[in-house]
């Protein structure tokens, strides 16, 4: 017969019992949370291979047994592994262990969801005639220290759909005697449009020596007047170093000081030098801001859908997290407050720190031109979410419906009460509207 005593130290020891079930359980949800977490970053940004390793090596034993790494995939769900990839554990020892070299090789392969096809084109790549010879490489892919596995595995992520796949089988075609239209991106001098006298003649006049150009005694006989004058006041800005010189880190002053007269005349509000970068084209402008914006895998940027994929391709290089939001078609590609609302609240329920939204105006691919009404949306948006407003505008001289015209996000943003507070970076480009030469790189950025 069991006695009082015997009875308390039962229940004593059932409810210890009970407190390691809930602690372990605990550890286990923990470990499972964590696992997935670092699982989803890896999968977003490519980023995070040790931190996944170590999630997964809860012994601390630098390597990663077969059984381990099926309860790890369990926890996942699987998501995003290639069929291959389990096809490679079967194939491995029951009590093999992966080293954390060969864990990475493994993710290299359990990630390549379109192996076969990246082949196919990698190959076809190799063939066409532009390429040029290549030296031949080792079969053994990691022969050396830099290589598919090592490599930033956000780059071997990264997509850019206008020079991808599409456009490579359109190479291969014509290296076969197709005749092929590109119209993949604009790039107008490929598709024979001449290019502008005037900014041609203006730069040779800044390149040339000035005894065989500005200053030669024949120059008015061989460039027209107002070419004469603008690349004398062009050099003068450039000084006696010439165009083959390093300048400031922003460009040259007064070719700020012309951007920022063209935006204060554009726009009817004061723009200054001081916040004028000149860069290589706007693709590198937008690169520099989201390579300042984008400090973890966890920050992201809200991009347009449809899209401009450097967008995309940028935020996948840099290791951050894409957050789509759809433009509506039905209201001529607007963005809408709700549909920034819902994609907002989405990603912060995912853990993502939405920093930044880029807008495309006029749009590409799209085409359309917003309204003030559709701007003010979006930059009340941002303003009241703290969200850096990214203005991508270079096509803003192409507007070609006569109801329509273009305003610029800061204008707007200016004219706009409870904007006061907005942080707006805004692009142009000199390839695109202005001198339709996608070669010869020159935009800036407005801070």
């Amino acid at each position: 017969m069991i006695n009082g005593s015997q009875l308390l130290k039962r229940r004593v020891a059932l409810l210890k019992n009970v407190a390691m079930i809930r602690a372990l359980s605990s550890q286990v949800n923990h470990l499972a949370l964590w696992q997935r977490g670092t699982w989803e970053t890896f999968l977003q940004t490519g980023r995070g291979s040790d931190n996944l390793f170590r999630s997964i090596d809860t012994n601390h034993s630098e390597t990663i047994t077969v059984p381990e790494l099926h309860v790890f995939l369990d926890s996942v769900g699987h998501k995003g592994v290639h069929p291959r990839a389990f096809k490679m554990l079967d194939e491995l020892a029951h009590d093999h262990s992966l080293s954390r070299q060969e864990f990475k090789s493994w993710l290299v392969l359990a990630t390549n969801f379109h192996q076969e096809m990246e082949s196919q084109y990698a190959l076809g790549y190799e063939r066409l005639p532009h390429v040029g010879e290549r030296k031949p490489q080792p079969d053994d892919a990691d022969f050396h220290t830099w290589n598919e596995h090592t490599m930033s595995q956000a780059v071997r992520k990264m997509q850019y759909a206008v020079r991808g796949q599409v456009v490579m089988r359109a190479d291969e075609l014509q290296s076969q005697g197709k005749e092929i239209l590109y119209t993949n991106i604009g790039n107008p001098q490929a598709v024979g449009q001449s290019p502008i006298s005037y900014y041609r003649q203006v730069m040779a006049l800044c390149d040339l020596p000035a005894e065989d150009g500005i200053d030669h005694p024949n120059v008015h006989q061989m460039f027209p007047a107002d070419v004469v004058t603008r690349a004398k006041e062009c050099r003068e800005a450039i000084g006696p170093a010439g165009t083959g010189a390093y300048t400031g880190s922003q460009g040259i002053l007064q070719f700020r000081q012309d951007v920022a007269d063209f935006i204060s005349e554009r726009d009817g509000h004061q723009s200054y030098a001081g916040n004028i970068f000149l860069t290589n084209g706007a693709s590198s402008a937008i690169e520099l801001v989201l390579t300042s914006i984008i400090s973890s895998e966890i920050d992201g940027v809200m991009i347009p859908i449809p899209q401009y994929p450097i967008y995309s391709a940028l935020i996948a290089k840099l290791a951050g997290r894409q957050v789509g939001y759809f433009l509506d078609e039905n209201s001529n590609w607007a963005a809408t407050e709700s549909e920034l609302t819902q994609r907002l609240e989405d990603a912060q329920d995912q853990g993502v720190d939405v920093k930044a939204l880029a807008i495309i105006n006029p749009g590409n691919p799209t085409g359309q031109v917003y309204s003030r009404e559709d701007l003010e949306v979006i930059c009340k948006f941002c303003s009241e979410n703290g969200i850096v407003l990214l203005a991508d505008e270079v096509y803003q001289r192409n507007v070609y419906n006569p109801s329509k015209s273009f305003l610029s996000a800061k204008k707007v943003a200016l004219e706009t009460p409870g904007c006061e507070d907005l942080q707006l970076v805004s692009f142009h480009s000199t390839s695109k509207g202005v001198i339709g030469e996608c070669g010869r790189r020159g935009g800036y950025m407005e801070l």
